[in-house]
């Protein structure tokens, strides 16, 4: 929707009775097959000849990756390389170690990691770091494949659940349930997964999208988390913040890696310092980029006018308000949070279709539909003031 406001004629590639056909920007995506996403992908690039490819999840990304091998030197692969950056990025962004290694060598601040290959690792890491320890797997999103350990045991059996690959623990599985988030896994993994051990960094979260061209950021929004949907999970609620020392992090890596399209960056603001430590980059849009919060905060026009050699719109903020309760993970996580008053909460009321569909996504949702009904007029008065 951010990207046809700026001026794209947008189509998507999603599995099927995805909340994306709910939306009057792309009332007909074409279906991505589980079997055959390669393929999928693709096709779909072949009959849209589209300018630009945004991926929004890491699983797309990866297979835009495998098709620029599979496919060197034709147009997809020059497409997908103009798209998303130099085709030397690819390795580096999909490994947690590979991006903390580019930021040490840019000089920007970043806590120790290593790839951990077995117990005898984790156990003299430890000795050096000590607890609690921070264990993150490859190739997983959304806080899945996080573990903050605090003794030794608890590292170890976290160890052994993220090498054994994308599994969910039931305690884990029982929060996403209850938050309404859907699984999407690539095909169960032939090998162990790559584990990485990660200093741990205390302090508050924060989080930063960048629209770039090139290796040059041309826009960038930079958030302070407030909430998320569960513990290691994603945002709900932010805060607009200015952060130098974000904005020149992005910067380092987007021009040391050549990057082009939509990334997000994860960061932690150290507590008593307030140093910006980068611990993770995502090489995709993130939910915070169709946001459109003035000068230089506008992520979707910035990629149309480096595009469309045009010069760039000028858009209207959508709130004035800089803490924004995101629709509908906050609402999902507790219907009587007080940030969905105090907050521009960014339901999508433009798209009526869309936002049925989000609150089907309830756990709550086999209940009557009267219900459905009376949660959207609760939400509508919950957010009169910003309509």
């Amino acid at each position: 929707m951010g990207l046809a406001n700026a001026g794209f004629r947008v189509e998507a590639v999603c599995p099927p009775h995805h909340p994306l056909a709910k939306t009057s920007v792309v009332p007909r995506p074409h279906v991505l097959s589980p079997v055959t996403p390669l393929r999928s992908l693709a096709d779909a690039i072949s009959g849209v000849r589209p300018s630009l490819i945004v991926p929004t999840d890491d699983n797309t990304t990866r297979h835009l990756h495998q098709l620029r091998a599979g496919e060197s030197g034709n147009a997809i692969s020059s497409l997908i390389e103009r798209s998303l950056g130099t085709q030397e990025s690819f390795s580096i962004v999909e490994r947690r170690a590979g991006v903390m290694q580019i930021g040490e060598e840019a000089g920007v601040r970043v806590p120790k990691t290593e790839v951990i290959a077995g117990t005898s690792d984790l156990e003299k890491w430890i000795a050096r770091f000590g607890f609690p320890t921070v264990l993150k797997a490859d190739g997983t999103s959304g806080g899945i494949g996080v573990r903050i350990s605090h003794t030794h045991e608890d590292a170890k059996r976290a160890f052994r659940e993220l090498q054994s690959g994308p599994r969910v623990s039931q305690p884990l599985l029982q929060r996403l349930m209850r938050h309404g988030r859907s699984l999407v896994w690539p095909s169960p993994p032939t090998h162990k997964s790559v584990v990485n051990a990660q200093a741990y960094v205390g302090g508050n979260d924060a989080i930063s999208e960048v629209a770039c061209w090139e290796g040059k950021v041309l826009a960038s929004v930079h958030f302070q988390v407030l909430s998320k949907q569960y513990a290691s999970g994603p945002a709900s609620v932010l805060r607009l913040i200015e952060n130098p020392e974000m904005a020149l992090t992005t910067e380092k890596i987007v021009r040391r890696l050549g990057l082009s399209g939509l990334h997000g960056f994860d960061f932690i603001l150290e507590q008593g310092t307030g140093n910006a430590y980068l611990t993770e980059m995502n090489p995709r849009a993130t939910q915070v980029g169709h946001l459109t919060l003035g000068a230089g905060r506008d992520l979707p026009a910035a990629l149309y006018a480096a595009t469309s050699g045009q010069e760039m719109r000028a858009s209207l903020k959508v709130t004035e308000n800089s803490t924004i309760a995101l629709f509908p993970q906050e609402w999902i996580r507790n219907r009587a949070s007080a940030f969905l008053k105090s907050a521009y909460h960014d339901i999508p009321w433009e798209e009526p279709e869309l936002v049925r569909a989000c609150i089907l996504s309830h756990p709550e949702k086999r209940v009557r539909e009267s219900q459905h009904e009376e949660w959207i007029r609760e939400l509508s008065a919950s957010t009169a003031s910003e309509i």
